[in-house]
């Protein structure tokens, strides 16, 4: 594959603001000249690796904040919605939505966010929903979307939570989890019961006694322990970073607090240094590193999806969970790989077949439509509800990175990493694949030739 060029205007630029330089001095700094500069910030030309050692050595950044990844993720978000029928004739070629997605970053999730408000204002109507004839009801993304696009475009980490959690363990080194947070609620007067016919975790905040389900698994015990212990010490950290965030309505700020705390929970029982060592010592082992925190599979793995914080970033993962019926209940990505924003994930990825080969995981060498390599790993996650008659939940995790960093993987060993990848998609909307045996539908980018005397893979063909 071919060296891609670095383009990094929008960073350049916010680096400049940050540091409150005008572009002569910023140029002076760099050692390029004037014109240069301002083309290198207007993505006429890519970062020299001249400029990148400059910028390391005047202002200590940290080469990781240059990665395209949020370009990469808005270009995939772009493409999808432009797929819709309403854009049939005038969809932007690709290298316009590259150009708009690193160039005008804010005008690109503008349009995402006015293309979801069609989206839902055409099911609404296509369903009769009542609630489109109301006066003053706002076409505006639901509380869980814009939630998740929240933790989607900051690459699921939030730097002063991450650190607030590594301080709290960093106080309690010689301590587990259940111990520094069952210490902490009892400072803040909170006592601790288990039952074994309470919810997962119950709060009354008038007798302040958090009662836990004695019957759950002890990772997920301390994951809602540390939870609360969240919500009780850190409750100032929490409301200043949603403020920051300015979701449009209280419900995705509820949402939002929630996420940020389970977000708190899971560095408290993983915290960064200690755990991005282990995961490099132990090869990225998701059952030795479960064992060492006391964690759960899944909780290990979406934790490695977070190791992003700069100047010490871990390797680049997605994660992702889906359900039995295939659709996606958890996503992630700090690769190149974006998940599809309607629907389900692509049929031809192992994540789907994890249910069939329960407690085992499943590997697969896989190549999205763009060329980009990957190793992806899948198993199934079962959560009893401890008892005979209650309902148990099932999931499938999908974890994985780019093939560059497939060899700091216990997971590649015995793998032709050179041999055959299977064909993977994002979304059938948007899939190129013309001889896919699994395309749900066509792709609505292409036009179709109907033959109705032939008929091979699919009762049409996708045209040149």
């Amino acid at each position: 594959m071919a060296i891609q060029k670095l383009y990094a205007g929008a960073k350049l630029r916010e680096l400049r603001g940050r540091l409150t330089l005008t572009q002569r001095v910023f140029a002076d700094k760099l050692g390029v000249s004037l014109p240069y500069l301002n083309q290198m910030e207007n993505n006429h030309r890519p970062v020299s690796a001249s400029v990148l050692l400059a910028l390391a050595q005047e202002f200590a950044l940290d080469m990781s904040e240059l990665n395209p990844g949020e370009g990469e993720r808005l270009v995939s978000d772009m493409r999808e919605a432009l797929a819709d029928p309403v854009f049939a004739k005038t969809a932007p070629p690709l290298a316009d939505l590259r150009l708009a997605a690193s160039n005008a970053p804010a005008l690109a999730r503008a349009f995402l966010d006015l293309h979801r408000a069609y989206r839902q204002s055409h099911e609404r109507l296509a369903s009769l929903d009542e609630a489109l004839g109301r006066e003053g009801t706002a076409m505006r993304a639901s509380p869980w979307e814009e939630v998740r696009d929240f933790f989607h475009y900051c690459d699921n980490y939030v730097d002063s939570l991450d650190r607030a959690a590594e301080r709290l363990t960093d106080h309690n080194l010689n301590k587990d989890g259940i111990t520094i947070a069952t210490e902490a609620l009892r400072q803040h007067g909170i006592d601790v019961h288990f039952s074994n016919n309470s919810p997962l975790r119950q709060f009354d905040p008038t007798t302040r006694i958090l009662t836990l389900s004695a019957r759950a698994a002890t990772p997920t015990q301390r994951f809602q322990l540390l939870y609360q212990t969240a919500l009780e010490t850190q409750n100032d950290l929490l409301e200043s970073s949603l403020d920051l965030a300015r979701f449009q309505s209280n419900e995705a700020r509820d949402i939002a607090k929630i996420g940020m705390a389970n977000y708190f929970a899971g560095a408290a029982l993983m915290p960064y240094r200690a755990f991005l060592a282990a995961a490099q010592e132990t090869r990225h082992d998701l059952e030795r590193l479960a064992d060492m925190f006391g964690a759960s599979i899944e909780q290990v793995a979406h934790r490695l999806s977070t190791l992003q914080r700069p100047g010490a970033k871990g390797i680049p993962f997605f994660f992702v969970r889906v359900d039995q019926a295939g659709t996606i209940t958890k996503r992630h990505s700090a690769t190149r790989l974006q998940f599809a924003r309607f629907g389900g994930a692509c049929p031809l990825w192992n994540v789907h077949r994890a249910f069939e080969t329960p407690g085992h995981f499943l590997r697969q060498l896989a190549e999205t439509p763009d060329g980009v390599r990957y190793l992806c790993l899948a198993r199934d996650v079962s959560k009893p509800g401890g008892a005979y008659a209650a309902p148990i939940r099932r999931y499938a995790i999908g974890l994985g990175c780019e093939i560059s960093h497939a060899a700091s993987l216990v997971y590649s060993d015995g793998l032709d990493l050179k041999g055959r990848f299977e064909p993977i998609g994002i979304s059938c909307r948007i899939c190129e694949r013309k001889n896919c045996h699994q395309r749900s539908v066509p792709p609505l980018e292409r036009r179709l030739k109907v033959d109705p005397n032939l008929r091979g893979l699919l009762p049409y063909e996708i045209a040149d």
